[in-house]
């Protein structure tokens, strides 16, 4: 897989991930249909953001390789090759 292709892949589950939580946040603060459910419903909202934190664990990686990426282009234009 190209590392275009891998990081709009780990974008993607990161913004997936951020949205499961918001979603899991939603459901427990704001939601009265999920709070009558009583512990059914707290069992949703936990697990919604319990995959959501799963799904954006890549978020340091994204990170890492962009900085990696930007360090390399900056070397590159510090030291270019004849």
């Amino acid at each position: 897989m190209q590392n275009k292709n891998l990081i709009l892949l780990l974008k993607s589950l990161m913004i997936t991930g951020i949205s499961l939580i918001l979603l899991g946040i939603y459901f427990h603060l704001y939601n009265s249909t999920i709070e009558a459910m009583g512990v059914t419903g707290i069992i949703i909202s936990a697990a919604c953001v319990a995959v959501g934190m799963i799904l954006s664990i890549p978020t340091k990686m994204v990170v890492t390789f962009m900085l990696v990426n930007r360090e390399i282009k900056q070397n590159i234009k510090k030291n270019p090759r004849h």
